[in-house]
């Protein structure tokens, strides 16, 4: 499997919810079976089969984020030195000529990405974009409505 890149921060989270899922989830799912056990007929029993299918998940996702954590390249974005061009964890901010306002961003790895909080996939059409630029420099972004046109304003890495 190949490397899975992900900052810090998205280490962490992934840590997190590993350590809830082993520790909270997968014992209580358990109680949950037993519950439904007592019950008497399993074939018949739709609390022990909700419960069953309950466990099969998290028990999917525990080996999805172990296998995930085990492939990580956790990289601190502090600590890059990309002589200011768009790089994995660069913090971007950018001027979209569209609609003439200005729009911050920081590249991430595909399971911290979120829109709300202002982080784009290393994946997204914009983020590929990005990549190998700097500051001044105008890119063109393939979206369903069209091409959009955006300024690097500026590129930290924080």
């Amino acid at each position: 499997m190949n490397s899975i890149p992900l900052t810090v921060t998205g280490a962490e989270k992934l840590r997190a919810e590993l350590h809830e899922m082993k520790t909270i989830q997968r014992p209580a799912v358990i109680a949950a079976i037993a519950e439904a056990r007592s019950h008497g007929d399993l074939s018949e029993n739709a609390e022990y089969d909700a419960a069953k299918e309950r466990q099969g998940f998290i028990e999917g996702r525990i080996a999805e984020l172990e296998s995930k954590l085990a492939n990580a390249q956790i990289i601190n974005p502090a600590l890059i030195d990309a002589d200011g061009a768009c790089v994995f964890g660069a913090t971007v901010e950018l001027k979209d000529f569209g609609g003439n306002v200005t729009v911050i961003y920081q590249i991430v790895g595909d399971d911290e990405a979120n829109l709300k909080e202002k982080k784009i996939s290393i994946s997204s059409p914009i983020a590929r974009a990005l990549i190998g630029k700097y500051t001044g420099d105008i890119i063109e972004v393939v979206a369903p409505a069209g091409v959009r046109e955006y300024e690097i304003l500026s590129v930290q890495y924080i």
